[in-house]
């Protein structure tokens, strides 16, 4: 059903074939989308993605640019993170495309920029090592070969890295220059390896006096500055005296006849002015590329294409689909398509003519496949289509979704596209495919470094802190997340054989909120043991403890000890429910139970008190801890609700519901007001109308000294909380 909707998409034109600089990973030895590349490495394996010349196969998504930007703000069950990192990756910027005419020879480079404002000031052009025309203009001229070395060098360089504000900034003359349209003066053209081709249109126009980075870089290579922003209300600046870039807004200055202008309206009015002379158009840039799907792997679905001489590409007819992997197959690692070596997959006939034809032999990236599954889910055992429409109209969207921060413009962005796919075909009715998202934090450790035998294992390091293997001191690393790589790991097996399942389960659930990172302590597990042993304890301790317990339906009988203990567990039902139902906040739901047990340990002389009513109040305190720490700590939860004399697995016990009756204190204290001025604090009965506050109020003795006779006009009351005498 993939190929199917690929089929769909080709025919609309939202799947095609290109050939482009893909991101190469050497070590999986397979192409990657750009969200795939992380600080210049391959999401999956860390190894390093180098820049590469191939035809491959992508979906637009750039054709829901504008609808994935604007329905960020429309996810309001999202972690604001998440949807920032999308609108940050689409990257929406508006501003101009403005053509610099060659000097040398016929043709522009066009440029985007949003600071239009500022190009009375452009000196020099600064061309991303990628772009076709570094190497066209170059040819013939004394820096060619030179130029060669340094887009060869340069293509190699992390591109995250590149564009960092604290990394070098290289460059190199390439022997052409262009003209300023609105100046006319004669830029020199570089390749500078801050520059990247993903942004814009793969060529900037330097003004150093308001960039830093072209401040920086004409600075290094001695080129001119002109100011053409001047700060509002404060001294004028001048190029020679300048120490670094002024980039804000300001007003105008040398632009001619849009000097005295405001940044802002200079945008506007040099943007229109290039309109008018043909140098230009104002536009909307989006740093969203078209997702590249072809992956070099044996796993993923085949891409249903044929090749043909005559008809050229062709898709599958339907009626053939699916188009299978072949089982007998050498996989090889040698970074072309594994399916290539299949000369029983490779050659078919044409669906068209009928003459030979080749099959395409990547596969689709597996990431389309967790675009829809949750759409699948819903009805797994449909072979009729990609999912029964009814019941994905009953279940979808996804109410509840969980999961890592390092989806967000992955899994999670391509899964917005691929519903709109959906729903623009009639197969949904909605366009997004998750309502509310958690996105849970990395359980991370610090790492241990020798700078001989490289990361090593708690096990590999001395208590001294020297290195088993060849006694070098060991350097303590940042805390990250666990790897396997870095050995700052934790072997599950051992702590649930030492302390037990329930115990890990209770500090990994303690430690941390789940959209944090939980930083691992051993001292933290058994802290978490002390608790579990404490509960334990007290409850085993009471063995006798009473079934005929007096029913509880009326706090009318019940001492005020008894009173608090019911409100301590009322509360703490009321505390636990709404932290892990509208939260997931286990965290604060666990400290919750542990100040009820630590409420049970203070009153322990009072609740050895042989009465039924005693009894009863302390049965429902510790029956209620018991079956709110079981989806937690269910092993031990279910021991302990034997220990109570019940029947039964807890896990069939249904979950406790607070009476609101039982939370209210018998007594509150009321802030006392006169015209609005702390004047004193009264004790009312906590169910007490507003007639006998009233009257509490107004027999104070302290209360009648501040009124010093005067008649109140007015009588505020904020229930059990405030009172304001207007006098």
């Amino acid at each position: 059903w993939e190929q199917w909707l690929f089929l769909k998409m080709f025919a609309k034109g939202l799947a095609y074939q290109k050939t482009s600089s893909v991101n190469w990973c050497e070590s999986c030895q397979t192409v990657l989308a750009n969200e795939q590349v992380e600080a210049g490495k391959c999401w999956r394996c860390d190894g390093e993605v180098v820049p590469k010349e191939m035809k491959g196969w992508f979906f637009k998504i750039t054709a829901y640019t504008e609808e994935l930007l604007e329905h960020c703000d429309r996810l309001p069950g999202w972690p604001e993170r998440v949807t920032t990192m999308q609108k940050n990756w689409i990257g929406k910027s508006e501003g101009a495309i403005v053509h610099f005419p060659l000097w040398e020879g016929e043709g522009h480079i066009p440029v985007f920029t949003t600071r239009q404002d500022t190009l009375y000031g452009a000196t020099f052009m600064t061309l991303a090592p990628e772009h076709p025309l570094t190497l066209e203009l170059s040819r013939g001229t004394p820096q060619e070969r030179e130029v060669q070395e340094f887009v060869e060098r340069i293509r190699k360089q992390d591109k995250i890295k590149r564009t960092a504000d604290d990394y070098e900034k290289e460059g190199l003359f390439i022997g052409a220059h262009c003209r300023n349209p609105l100046t006319g003066w004669k830029m020199p053209i570089f390749a500078g390896n801050f520059v990247l081709m993903e942004y814009g249109t793969g060529a900037v126009m330097a003004v150093p006096t308001h960039d830093q980075r072209d401040f920086y870089f004409a600075k290094k290579f001695n080129l001119p500055l002109a100011v053409v922003i001047q700060p509002e209300g404060k001294p004028l600046l001048r190029a020679e005296t300048m120490e670094e870039a002024f980039c804000e807004d300001g007003v105008l200055a040398n632009s001619g006849p849009f000097s005295g202008m405001s940044s802002a309206q200079a945008r506007e009015a040099i943007g229109r002015h290039l309109e008018e002379k043909g140098f230009g158009k104002r536009t909307v840039h989006y740093r969203l590329r078209d997702w590249g799907i072809s992956r070099q792997r044996y796993w993923g679905a085949p891409i249903p294409i044929v090749f043909c001489p005559d008809c050229g590409t062709t898709p599958v007819p339907e009626k053939d689909l699916p188009v299978v992997l072949p089982q007998d197959i050498k996989l090889t690692g040698k970074g072309a398509s594994p399916l290539a070596s299949v000369p029983e997959f490779v050659n078919t006939t044409c669906p068209c003519c009928g003459k030979p034809a080749k099959r395409e032999t990547d596969t689709m990236d597996t990431f389309v496949e967790s675009s829809w599954y949750f759409e699948r889910f819903c009805s797994p055992r449909e072979d009729r289509a990609m999912f029964d429409r009814e019941k994905v109209k009953y279940w979808m969207p996804v109410d509840q979704y969980i999961g890592g921060i390092e989806h967000a413009i992955l899994h999670l962005l391509y899964s917005r596209f691929y519903t709109r796919v959906l729903r623009d075909f009639g197969l949904v009715d909605f366009p997004e495919p998750f309502t509310n998202l958690l996105t849970q934090g990395m359980v991370v450790k610090e790492t241990q470094h020798c700078s001989k035998d490289g990361f090593l294992l708690p096990e590999e390091v001395t208590a001294e802190g020297t290195c088993r293997k060849c006694g070098a001191a060991v350097t303590m690393g940042r805390t990250e997340k666990m790897s396997k790589s870095k050995k700052n790991v934790v072997d599950p097996d051992t702590l649930v054989s030492k302390y037990g399942a329930d115990t890990v389960r209770l500090f990994c659930l303690f430690a941390s909120p789940p959209e944090k990172d939980l930083e691992w302590s051993e001292m933290g597990v058994e802290g978490a043991a002390r608790f579990l042993n404490r509960v334990w304890r007290f409850i085993e301790d009471r063995p006798g403890l009473s079934r005929q317990a007096a029913p509880l339906s009326s706090e009318a009988n019940l001492s005020e000890e008894l009173q608090i203990l019911r409100r301590k567990t009322h509360g703490t039902i009321k505390k636990v429910t709404e932290d892990i139902e509208n939260r997931f906040h286990f965290n604060t739901a666990i400290s919750a139970v542990m100040e009820l047990t630590n409420f049970l340990y203070q009153q322990e002389e009072r609740m050895e008190q042989p009465d039924s009513l005693t009894q009863g109040v302390l049965r429902e305190a510790l029956e209620t801890l018991v079956v709110l720490l079981s989806p937690i700590v269910p092993h031990i939860c279910e021991e302990l609700w034997e220990s109570l004399g019940n029947s039964g697995s807890i896990s069939e016990v249904p979950w406790p519901a607070y009476d609101p009756r039982a939370l209210q204190d018998a007594e509150v204290l009321i802030v006392v007001q006169v015209n609005g001025k702390l004047r004193g604090r009264v004790s009312v009965g906590s169910g007490a109308t507003e007639e006998e506050v009233r009257q509490t109020v107004l027999q104070n003795p302290r209360i009648q000294d501040a009124l010093k006779g005067q008649a109140v006009r007015k009588f505020i009351l904020i229930p059990r909380k405030l009172v304001n005498l207007v006098v």
